[in-house]
């Protein structure tokens, strides 16, 4: 009998809304070797998910049961992994006397984690003090153990990554392309996002038709040259469709046969969120392995679908498999395009979504003029007609993808990191200036510290006045007119009182002097 502790599938489990949620913004695990050794099926269970998530795709997982003394046994002839999860039920003294045999056997490089019953402050400490990197107390998430794995082998000052969204039909003419492109381009423009098309579709991709570009280069060179792809590489390739907006085009000619392994794509998108907040994937109807890699790794993927049982069927098995694939991802996103062609029978809306069981994001109506016209002259929807309702639907999708993700978080990564960066550091300054305050009264008179902190006040005030113009975009730089909102035309008005709280009530400059002599010590001549 094997000891590991799982050998069936247990990915048909789904994760709760909370752990989806507290995934979202988890980073891609690099390449490392986990092993755990478990004492209960209620810790070994999370961890084997753990493993199978997508996120964890390039780390290989083992779960064992046994615990410590199984740990112990098995290091004695085998090398120790990157990562050793280890659970006990044990006190504190069988838990420091099993470590004790463990250390004897253990590579000194390998991190541990250990996952105990004993919710124990001192227990923690003194396993800290002892070189373990993690003590956790069950019952255990994968949410819980994504954390700490992501927080032990991530760097936490890397840039943040780019979101990637797929867009594939689930038949092949639904415009599923179309779509993709004007959505990108509308997230591009209106919301003045950097985003990255992929045109996956090879031998048959439309993208530089839509965007009216002949590259002599693109996603080709990048997947048959994936050992040399880096963000240099990778920017040499990209075309220029807006000033927001990048393509990665596929060939114009049939003089190669795209046959491919199922990561052949994956550098690419690696690289590709690198360089931008948003990566968007137009993945071409067809199931093979890269195709089902490429879905199941995005960030997100939306299907677009016709109203008719063909479209039905197939946006059915899709949602089904990617639910499996994809069982710690919220579910993915459905777009009725082409409804109310005339003269074809067409399912309602209800009845089509009702066994997908997901409400559709958007329902596109059928306009012939509108998308012809457009494909015809390499136009996108709003070039086209921007007053046509279609346009609205799409610009609202994009909307969605730039302001907030399903748990209402802001869906701009580096934007979320900025403004939480602005919060932590508004929240230290409040805390010092109430301090500074109470000192103050203490000391019967106003102390140098308060020149620090009207410099850092005022240093503040103009981040928050420029954060707050970089989050409203287009919009933040109104100055009159119907079109900006009260709110919107503050937003350029408060930015420029805060160039005018360096001059009144003492400028910078005076403060400066001020904190070089009072607070530094600095002589005149310094």
């Amino acid at each position: 009998m094997s000891d590991v502790a799982y050998q069936e599938d247990l990915m048909d489990e789904p994760a709760d809304a909370g752990d989806i949620s507290a995934l979202n913004d988890v980073r891609p695990v690099p390449r490392i070797s986990i092993q755990a050794f478990c004492e209960t099926e209620g810790v070994a269970a999370p961890i084997n998910r753990m493993g199978e998530d997508r996120r964890m795709a390039k780390a290989q997982t083992r779960v064992y049961m046994g615990g410590i003394p199984a740990a112990v046994e098995f290091y004695q002839t085998a090398p120790t992994p990157n990562l050793i999860i280890l659970e006990s039920t044990s006190g504190p003294d069988g838990l420091f006397h099993n470590l004790n045999d463990l250390a004897e056997v253990c590579d000194p490089n390998s991190k541990v984690v250990v996952i105990g019953h004993h919710n124990d402050v001192a227990l923690y400490r003194e396993l800290v003090k002892n070189g373990i990197s993690e003590y956790m107390v069950a019952p255990v998430t994968i949410a819980d153990m994504m954390s700490v794995v992501s927080t032990l082998f991530i760097d936490p000052e890397a840039e943040p990554l780019g979101r990637s969204i797929a867009f594939v039909g689930a038949k092949g003419g639904v415009g599923a392309s179309t779509i993709c492109h004007n959505v990108s381009w509308a997230m591009s423009t209106l919301f003045e996002a950097e985003v990255v098309i992929a045109d996956m579709d090879l031998p048959f991709g439309t993208a530089n038709i839509n965007f009216d570009q002949d590259p002599a280069q693109g996603i080709a060179e990048a997947v048959f040259s994936s050992d040399r792809i880096d963000e240099v590489y990778l920017d040499r390739l990209l075309a220029s469709c807006a000033e927001h907006l990048s393509l990665l085009a596929a060939p114009s000619m049939l003089d190669k046969v795209y046959d491919f392994d199922p990561d052949a794509f994956s550098q690419l998108v690696d690289v590709a969120q690198r360089t931008a907040p948003y990566v968007v994937l137009d993945v071409p109807h067809v199931w093979n392995g890269w195709t089902r890699r490429t879905l199941e790794q995005a960030d997100e993927v939306v299907i677009i679908a016709a109203p008719e049982l063909a479209n039905l069927r197939n946006a059915k098995n899709m949602i089904d498999t990617l639910r499996k694939l994809r069982p710690n991802d919220f579910a993915p996103k459905l777009i009725l395009n082409q409804v109310g062609m005339p003269k074809r029978p067409e399912i309602a809306v209800s009845d089509f979504a009702d066994p997908l069981e997901l409400e559709p994001i958007a329902v596109i109506p059928f306009d012939a003029q509108l998308f012809g016209t457009a494909s015809n002259n390499g136009r996108m929807l709003a070039e086209t007609d921007a007053a046509n309702p279609v346009v609205a639907s799409l610009s609202n999708i994009a909307k969605k993808y730039c302001e907030t993700n399903e748990d209402g978080s802001l869906a701009d990564p580096i934007l979320r990191d900025k403004i939480a960066n602005f919060e932590i550091r508004w929240s230290s300054f409040l805390l010092t200036a109430r301090r500074a305050v109470d000192e103050s009264k203490a000391q019967g008179g106003v102390s140098e510290i308060s020149s620090v902190l009207k410099k850092v006040g005022t240093t503040l005030g103009q981040e928050r006045a420029e954060l707050l113009i970089e989050i409203r975009g287009l919009q933040g730089l109104g100055w009159e007119g119907d079109e900006f909102s009260d709110s919107e035309l503050e937003s350029v008005r408060g930015w420029l009182f805060g160039k005018a709280t360096t001059i009144y009530g003492g400028s910078t400059e005076i403060q400066n002097n001020i904190i070089a002599k009072r607070v530094l010590g600095m002589l005149d001549h310094q």
